[in-house]
């Protein structure tokens, strides 16, 4: 039926007029990080915070912050999974760096009712992935020492994988 309708429409036989091509489509595309390159990443991350002797979970979201890959060291805290988490998903929504947007609350305090939003993390250590000038997910850590160090794991993390978001 509403298929019906919808062809009506379109050849402008019921209400809803003209469809030109100036009309907006119905649809859109987007880009979406692969299983296998969010893997390659946590793993490439995980291994950055490891050669600096962190015990860290690392989180890797898509574009709306649905997670990919976590993965979690054997001594890094059980608090550390949720943080990477809302780490990822921050800095997916935002589309920047955690630690800016942490340092930009700091400066700006009329965003300080942000901190009140359930599952977002406005510290060091969540970075969003771009492929093509467009964020296609993030990656969050949690567990180094400071939230530097998280954000400095996540960048290696990305490097590491460059080759696959270059193209």
């Amino acid at each position: 039926m509403q298929r019906a309708i919808l062809a009506l429409m379109m050849i402008g036989l019921l209400g809803g007029g003209e469809v030109t091509a100036d009309d907006d489509p119905p649809t859109f595309v987007t880009r979406s990080l692969t299983p296998a390159v969010a893997y390659r990443l946590a793993h490439a991350t995980q291994d950055a915070c490891r050669a600096r002797d962190y015990q860290v979970t690392v989180a890797v979201v898509d574009r709306a912050g649905l997670p990919q890959v976590a993965l979690r060291d054997q001594l890094a805290g059980n608090f550390t999974w949720d943080i990477a988490l809302a780490k990822a998903r921050t800095a997916a929504g935002f589309r920047q760096p955690t630690l800016d947007l942490g340092r930009a609350m700091v400066d700006r305090p009329e965003l300080g009712v942000l901190h009140q939003v359930d599952d977002m993390m406005m510290v060091g250590g969540g970075v969003p992935i771009e492929y093509q000038g467009v964020v296609i997910g993030a990656v969050g850590v949690s567990g180094a020492p400071t939230p530097q160090a998280d954000h400095d794991c996540a960048r290696a993390g990305l490097e590491a994988v460059a080759d696959a978001l270059l193209f």
